[in-house]
């Protein structure tokens, strides 16, 4: 009886897991910026409703993006970095909070987007 209840037990589990993993959807794009306050700053624009992983790797400029599709996209998430000034594959950052960032996080913007 006790294997019987383990058993169900892990059952259902691993069931709610895979239910879980099925809702979450993980994108990469790329994001400008410089330094360690650009990392925070693009990270923090990121997160909201539905996002469960925002992490940007400075080296590489690239962003990645684990959400519930449900909850929010890619194209809305990058809409809300280029809010807070940053370049990303889709959207140019807003030319004023670009030009209030820090100067270490100013970097070579392409002329159009």
């Amino acid at each position: 009886m006790q294997f019987i209840k383990i058993f169900l037990l892990a059952a259902c589990t691993l069931f709610s897991v895979s239910i879980f993993a099925q809702g979450v959807k993980t994108e990469t794009f790329k994001v400008q910026g410089n330094c360690g306050s650009c990392k925070k700053h693009i990270e923090t624009a990121a997160k909201g409703p539905g996002v469960t992983k925002a992490e940007w790797n400075k080296d590489t400029k690239v962003f990645t993006l684990v959400y519930d599709p449900a909850k929010t996209n890619s194209d809305a998430v990058q809409k809300k970095i280029a809010a807070v000034g940053y370049d990303t594959e889709k959207y140019k950052g807003d030319d004023k909070a670009y030009a209030a960032l820090d100067e270490c996080c100013q970097y070579e913007r392409k002329a159009s987007h």
